[in-house]
């Protein structure tokens, strides 16, 4: 046990243990640093390992920003905004996360998002108040990164139907 009773990890210990972190899914740079430094290693130790890892294939950002968005649309219905935002906040760059979003197929987006609007308006449905029902269906979508316009489009088409 190492400082303040912390398991510590030879380079070696902790270049295999972050492989296999990396091989379970793709990850971000950000959170590799982060898991090294909950380990106790120092920053050249960190560099080192990272660089390996980049090196062997474990860890590419383009990979992951790629994977990340063509998750978060199909599993979690988020839109292009939020998807944008959350790759930001892990540090991708500009270009990969254009790169990554330009991937996401305009037909697999429209499905998704009025299958998640059609079921959100059908949840409202008891919602006796226009305006507040209104309300809840756009932040619902506004907060799952779904653009205002997309939404406003899809509220006349859904009020017509009803």
């Amino acid at each position: 046990m190492g400082f303040a009773g912390r398991k510590t990890y030879t380079l070696e210990e902790a270049r295999r243990r972050m492989e296999g972190f990396c091989a379970y899914r793709e990850r971000c740079h950000q959170e590799v640093v982060a898991r090294l430094e909950s380990m106790g290693m120092i920053p050249e130790a960190i560099d080192s390992i990272v660089v390996h890892l980049i090196q062997e294939g474990f860890l590419n950002e383009a990979r992951f920003a790629k994977a990340f968005s063509r998750g978060k649309l199909l599993q979690k219905g988020w839109g292009k905004t939020r998807i944008r935002r959350e790759l930001k906040l892990r540090e991708i760059s500009d270009y990969l996360i254009q790169k990554a979003l330009g991937e996401i197929l305009p037909e697999e987006a429209d499905d998704v998002f009025s299958a998640l609007s059609e079921k959100r308006w059908e949840q409202l449905s008891g919602e006796g108040d226009r305006q507040k029902k209104l309300r809840k269906f756009s932040d619902y979508l506004l907060y799952r990164g779904w653009e205002f316009d997309k939404i406003m489009d899809k509220v006349r088409e859904l009020e017509k139907e009803s």
